[in-house]
């Protein structure tokens, strides 16, 4: 029998996987229901954690600044994040949307040129290389698809954003009602320690 700490702490887990699946359900379905909000909504995201994020290296860098050397690279990167983020708020939406679909691209390209260069390692030592050649080239094209067409870019990182909130949201629900049923059925294959 569960004592009265591990039964709360169960009914918490339990109630907090149906909480946050609803919720991630319920904005994978926002964001295919009203892109164009979901979108605003994306840009004051990037922008907040710019301001978050620049805010708290400046805090790091003035704490670590006579432990470590190299404390002001920290500050520097911290203001220039703060600096984004108030621009970014400044020129809402156009300079976070920008940033996404940079970065995006960015991404891409970068982790198709990887790619490559692995798939000429892979050939050069006799392995199968292909696939990582395929999926290299593959990358740097949508790379130089998400710079030409930005809104295509934008509207395939909302999708991907409500297909993830959708599939997760489910996966917690599905974990929230596996709980429900670990709490009725009994627990077998369990067998008491030896005693010495």
């Amino acid at each position: 029998m569960l004592s009265e700490l591990g039964h709360q702490m169960y009914q918490r887990t339990r109630w907090s996987l149906l909480l946050r699946g609803l919720i991630w359900l319920a904005l994978g379905i926002l964001i295919f229901v009203r892109p164009l909000e979901s979108v605003a909504a994306l840009a004051l995201v990037i922008a907040i954690w710019a301001l978050v994020s620049g805010i708290s290296q400046i805090v790091q860098a003035v704490e670590m600044r006579s432990a470590v050397a190299h404390w002001w690279l920290l500050l520097v990167s911290g203001i220039i994040s703060v600096a984004f983020g108030i621009a970014a708020l400044r020129y809402y939406p156009v300079l976070s949307l920008t940033f996404a679909v940079i970065w995006t691209a960015y991404w891409f390209l970068l982790t198709g040129a990887v790619s490559i260069s692995m798939s000429i390692q892979e050939r050069r030592v006799g392995m199968p290389w292909g696939w990582t050649a395929f999926f290299g080239v593959v990358a740097v094209v949508a790379g130089v698809y998400a710079i030409f067409l930005p809104p295509a870019t934008l509207a395939v990182i909302m999708g991907l954003l409500a297909g993830l909130a959708i599939v997760g949201g489910i996966a917690q629900l599905f974990g929230a009602y596996a709980l429900g049923r670990l709490r009725t059925e009994p627990i077998t294959g369990v067998h008491a320690p030896a005693h010495l």
